[in-house]
């Protein structure tokens, strides 16, 4: 069985674990009314899955990215898994200046992919 090519894995990984915090960090937005201690474990525990993938992620990346370049990768991927939950699951629409912040964001991912 041929293995993905490390940029391909390394993003598959990454992408994996930003759909595992995001809804760590603010799934526990559309349950308002479950105590604070409970949804902070719960994040905890759905946390820990992100972790499984995140760290493997930045490990493999690393022989191909620099950190630099991991960093940037994981924002991107973090503002658009953001971007579809609030949408899909919060029910939260995304405002035109919410969009042009993030095309200004996608320019500077430009500029640290970017050789000279």
């Amino acid at each position: 069985m041929p293995s993905l090519p490390v940029p391909l894995l390394t993003i598959g990984l990454l992408l994996a674990s930003n759909i595992f915090m995001t809804f760590a960090w603010y799934g526990h937005l559309k349950f308002k009314a479950a105590p604070l201690y409970a949804v902070i474990l719960i994040s905890w525990g759905i946390a820990f899955f992100e972790y499984l993938l995140q760290v493997p992620a930045n490990r493999i990346g690393h022989s191909h990215f620099s950190a630099a370049e991991l960093k940037t990768i994981q924002e991107v991927i973090t503002l658009l898994v953001f971007a579809v939950f609030s949408v899909f699951f919060l029910k939260e629409p995304l405002s035109w200046n919410h969009l042009v912040g993030f095309a200004f964001i996608a320019c500077g991912a430009f500029f640290i992919f970017h050789k000279w």
